[in-house]
């Protein structure tokens, strides 16, 4: 998969937010959030930070507008000043935005876009233009976290957006938390609790070391686009390492198992080198995730030699580490480890 490498980022750099989906970040209530973020971004990381026309416009107008959405997009994508896109947060239903996009203008002005949950959809309008973009931080969740953004998030910011070096071996975070807190002014000054990560990440199958490019998203999501313009080709997932997490929806493990079972009879399961799973949402059905991966991939598609990590820090979970599309990685079943063996950016 031979996707362009957006150039790196540098303090002083002008970058967009967007709101793509959830038009929360400039309802009344939400606000003061979505300006925790912009200010990390400004102060932390030393990016200007402009709103798009429609960033702030609140959630009953993005709902209704899905053709200022885009129109947002594509004019952040064609502005030469705008070195990054940031997606505000994700929501459900930014496949609205499908018959706006010229994948053309994408195509001829690679730049980098970041975000995750219904974002994917974004990613994959990216990964359709031809352009690697980045399963990353959102500013309203992770970018606004309460009291100061996890240093493992943070550090993977930096590295993957501001460094043109390899990426390089990912170690699993120590802590993780899913705790919810509402996001009401009233606990801004609130740390979310958080707890140790004693297994790390767990090799389900495989043996060796494979490697393969990176595809996939929020499993959910994915849903949504099959069948779409957007949906690659099989042969697109040849030697790939497919990426799938799940959302604070928590879908049900039988929901998880058909979708994983629809996956193998479309032939994709049988195209890739290795599958790794992020973390589930307050690791509920934990176990069960791991019974129905199994179930498909072993017992059903006998692929027994299939490489499959699990319990990774990206997705909805926090903190997180950020997935570059296209980029070649490794999957080490014998040490259980991961890899992504190039840079996220070039050398602007």
């Amino acid at each position: 998969m031979d996707l362009k490498k957006p150039g790196k980022l540098k303090k002083g750099d002008k970058v967009a937010t967007i709101s793509l989906s959830w038009g929360g970040a400039g309802d009344s209530d939400i606000l003061w959030r979505y300006e925790v973020g912009k200010k990390r971004l400004q102060e932390e990381f030393g990016l200007e930070v402009v709103e798009m026309p429609h960033t702030l416009s609140g959630t009953e107008y993005i709902y209704n507008h899905p053709e200022k959405r885009a129109e947002d997009l594509m004019m952040a994508v064609k502005d030469p000043s705008i070195k990054a896109i940031f997606s505000c947060i994700g929501g459900n239903e930014s496949v609205r935005i499908l018959p706006y996009i010229d994948y053309e203008v994408i195509r001829n002005n690679p730049k980098i876009f970041i975000g995750y949950s219904d974002t994917t959809i974004t990613h994959f309008i990216c990964l359709k233009a031809g352009i690697s973009s980045f399963y990353g931080p959102s500013i309203l969740a992770e970018f606004a976290e309460n009291v100061e953004m996890f240093k493992y998030t943070k550090d993977w910011v930096n590295k993957a957006l501001f460094e043109d070096d390899f990426l390089g071996t990912i170690e699993p975070s120590e802590t993780w938390t899913s705790e919810y807190l509402p996001w009401e002014e009233k606990n801004k000054n609130i740390k979310r609790n958080v707890n140790n990560d004693d297994r790390g990440y767990e090799l389900l199958q495989g043996k060796g070391i494979v490697q393969g490019h990176l595809l996939g998203g929020c499993i959910e999501v994915l849903e949504m686009m099959k069948g779409t313009e957007l949906w690659p080709s099989l042969e697109s997932f040849e030697n790939s390492i497919l990426f799938f997490e799940t959302s604070e929806d928590k879908p049900e493990p039988t929901q998880v198992e058909y979708w994983l079972r629809n996956y193998g009879i479309m032939g994709v399961l049988q195209k890739v080198n290795g599958i790794i799973f992020g973390k589930p949402y307050d690791e509920q059905y934990y176990e069960e995730y791991k019974n129905v991966i199994l179930k498909v991939v072993r017992d059903e598609l006998k692929l027994v030699d299939l490489p499959i990590l699990y319990n990774m820090n990206f997705g909805h979970t926090a903190p997180m580490f950020i997935i570059p599309y296209g980029a070649m990685a490794e999957v080490d079943c014998n040490l259980k480890k991961f890899s992504i063996l190039e840079s996220g950016v070039k050398n602007s």
